[in-house]
């Protein structure tokens, strides 16, 4: 059963900062995790500002636990929000459904992990870790 490498996990951030740099995004912080929602890598970038890791490493953990990017998880959370808040209060505050975090995908399809990104809108979040995953060879979900 393949899993995400640490190798994997740094050329994705490799790829989303050069992705973000590329477009003048503003500092960004960029959380990898795996498919239990453990963090295999992150970066901040110089200039970040605070909170970038908690932010980044929230939608990336709610994207992997849920299955889904977290683009889907804020419109089910303005769907259902009483459900969406209570996840969040029982993942000790870990889970943020906001966008900026995409699935990691196998070239086959099977989830590996997340990425989330922090720094910039959701969309340009998105826009980087979905550069950041593809640049690594693997697919964004």
């Amino acid at each position: 059963m393949e899993s995400l490498t640490l190798k994997q996990a740094n050329q994705i951030i490799e790829g989303a900062l050069a992705r973000a740099r590329a477009e003048n995004f503003k500092p960004m912080g960029i959380a990898v995790v795996d498919d239990g929602g453990n963090l295999k890598a992150f970066v901040r970038e110089d200039g970040a500002s605070m909170f970038r890791f908690e932010i980044a490493r929230g939608k990336a953990w709610g994207s992997v636990g849920m299955g889904a990017s977290s683009r889907v998880l804020a419109q089910r959370a303005k769907d259902n929000p009483n459900f969406y808040v209570t996840l969040a209060a029982s993942a000790d505050g870990r889970f943020l459904p906001q966008t900026g975090a995409v699935l990691i995908l196998s070239p086959d399809g099977r989830v590996l992990g997340a990425a989330g990104a922090s720094g910039g809108s959701g969309d340009e979040d998105e826009l980087i870790c979905i550069a950041g995953i593809e640049s690594a060879g693997l697919k964004a979900g």
